[in-house]
């Protein structure tokens, strides 16, 4: 089935906008859901909490005060 450059134009603006993003995550996060229900039900471990990233912040250098 062939699609005008109208229909991929407009598809390709859905995909950019916020919309998308957020039902992304949720689609992602049922599946995962449902994974990790039937990897349970399979006798698997359930998987472990862990950090998916850490911030590191570094404390500003002093300098001179700013005068008003």
């Amino acid at each position: 089935m062939m699609h005008t450059n109208e229909f991929e134009e407009a598809f390709s603006n859905f995909l950019e906008r916020h919309e998308y993003d957020e039902a992304e995550n949720y689609l992602f996060s049922m599946v995962r859901l449902a994974f990790v229900a039937g990897w349970k039900a399979a006798g698997g471990d359930p998987p472990k909490a862990e950090r998916l990233f850490e911030l590191i912040v570094t404390p500003k250098a002093e300098g001179p005060a700013e005068s008003e």
